[in-house]
């Protein structure tokens, strides 16, 4: 038998699947050009959709009014993306690439025009949330195509240029956005979503072609357990992003939503085990590679809140950069992360995807102390010259793991492998926002509270507002202020520091040396 599965992949016939079923086991060549531009189309939508709409925000709120809810034009989207990522990526498995990638575009490019032709507030949030369930699509397939199309020696190619993609279009997002919504109105921040995904549209259906699988492989879809997933992680997220902004983390509301979230756990986890196919099989837990790679990019999720999301803060705020220098400081960091994870593969042919990954968390937590030393007021090259150096630590961290443990599944594996890893490292964001968040407006509470300076801000929200507006304090109240915003960010990125060793052990202790690379994927 043995002898015979060689023979076929020598032959590039088929293989029986987990479900009985046959799929394709031709080692992946190089793809038609047409699909890989499909592929790039697909992540510039996901990567431009929140950036380019972050600038158009006074436009929007002027128009549709509703400023007090419009965080949640972000945070649902984000939830949406992020609780269907596991759901997907079983229908990836069960359906097949194509059918959830054109579903997913679909559904993107409606939600796009509807959200152009929202009428309030509500009418918006409710909008983003359906752009939100094509984004979760795009963002699970398009990743698991990359590892479909290209055998393993070529895959740091592809992700290298998908994280390009990424970088290019969040640079790019902001600038766009402010010229939409200045000459076009902020209605074409979501319409010119419509000629991209239309070509990605085209492009996927006409030219992207599946290995031929037998109906034998498709089992019955487990939407109970798709339903369970999608509450429980609904109210998790819920209760993550709420919590400290709209009430505090230890109020009824917050207690009641993570302990509504823990009991729909414990019946996912029971309905999950029932299931003949499920949409979070235990396996992805039980095996050590995926089980550690999943926990150690949802480590990565939480510590990089610090430099996405407290560096523009902290570049405006303390160093008093405008706008623009501000995101000059921040795209250093896109800019060395895509050119260090194409060289990876150099590395990590010689000493193997976990003591690459590693190398790189080793690297990165080093970077992350090293912005606590820094003295204050610091130079902008200072923090400048940390983001070029993070971006290249995290890209020889989580380019390996990705392409390593996409080898060590089979196609009709690959799809809940890749939306378990997304999955882990968008949860870890949202987790990382909010303690975080909370480390820096405790650090920040309590230097108004020990102020010696009469006319400092009273409240959190008025911290920000006051450092912008020239002569609203004194000079020495000023630079109270300013060093106490740099004491809160120097507390996220030592507990960002605490999450990289946190990745570093779960890689020495749980991950095994070498990856089991199945034969066919070598």
């Amino acid at each position: 038998m043995a002898a015979a599965d060689k023979s076929a992949r020598a032959a590039g016939g088929a293989t029986a699947g987990p479900a009985g079923g046959k799929v394709s086991a031709r080692v992946p060549g190089r793809p038609p050009r047409p699909v890989v531009v499909s592929l790039m189309l697909s992540m510039a939508l996901v990567a431009l959709d929140s950036t380019i709409v972050s600038t158009a925000v006074p436009q929007i709120v002027g128009d549709l009014g509703g400023f007090s809810a419009f965080s949640w034009v972000f945070s649902g989207y984000l939830l949406a993306v992020t609780v269907t990522l596991p759901v997907y990526g079983k229908l990836n498995d069960t359906l097949g690439r194509k059918p959830v990638l054109l579903f997913g575009t679909s559904l993107f490019l409606v939600g796009s025009v509807l959200c152009a032709s929202a009428w309030n507030m509500a009418a918006l949030i409710a909008f983003r949330i359906v752009q939100g369930l094509g984004g979760g699509a795009l963002q699970s397939t398009v990743q698991t195509l990359a590892a479909d199309l290209y055998p393993l020696k070529d895959r740091p190619r592809i992700q290298a240029r998908m994280t390009t993609v990424w970088a290019s279009s969040a640079l790019l997002g902001p600038a766009l956005g402010g010229l939409l919504a200045a000459y076009a109105g902020w209605r074409w921040t979501f319409l010119v979503n419509v000629p991209l995904a239309g070509l990605a549209l085209w492009l996927t259906a006409r030219h992207l072609v599946e290995p031929v699988r037998s109906p034998g492989r498709r089992g019955p879809v487990d939407w109970a357990g798709a339903l369970g997933v999608f509450a429980c992680g609904g109210l998790l997220l819920f209760a993550l992003v709420q919590g400290g902004v709209a009430w505090p983390w230890l109020s009824a509301p917050s207690l009641s939503l993570l302990g509504a979230s823990a009991v729909l756990a414990a019946v996912v986890v029971r309905v999950e085990r029932r299931a003949e196919e499920p949409i979070l099989p235990g396996w992805v837990w039980r095996r050590r590679t995926i089980a550690a790679v999943n926990l150690a990019l949802g480590a990565l999720g939480l510590l990089m809140v610090a430099p996405m999301v407290f560096m523009p803060t902290y570049a405006q705020t303390v160093l008093g950069l405008g706008p623009v220098g501000a995101g000059l400081v921040m795209s250093l960091m896109t800019l060395s992360w895509p050119v260090s994870a194409a060289f990876c593969q150099h590395v990590y042919r010689r000493i193997g995807f976990r003591d690459t990954a590693a190398l790189g968390v080793s690297m990165a937590a080093v970077i992350l102390f090293s912005f606590t030393l820094l003295p204050h007021p610091a130079r902008p090259w200072q923090p400048a010259l940390v983001m070029l150096l993070l971006g290249a630590a995290l890209g020889l961290f989580q380019l390996p793991l990705i392409v390593g443990v996409q080898s060590t599944v089979g196609w009709a594996e690959r799809g809940t492998t890749t939306a378990s890893v997304l999955f882990c490292r968008t949860v870890g964001q949202s987790v990382g926002a909010a303690l975080l968040g909370a480390v820096a407006n405790t650090t920040v509470a309590a230097r108004l509270a020990d102020a010696p300076l009469p006319g400092l801000p009273s409240r959190l929200e008025d911290v920000s507002r006051a450092l912008a507006e020239p002569g609203a304090l004194s000079p020495a109240a000023t630079e109270h202020l300013r060093a106490a915003v740099a004491a809160a960010v120097d507390h996220i990125f030592l507990g960002a520091t605490a999450a990289a060793v946190a990745a570093l052990l779960i890689l020495l202790l749980v991950a095994p040396r070498r990856f089991p690379v199945l034969p066919e994927q070598q």
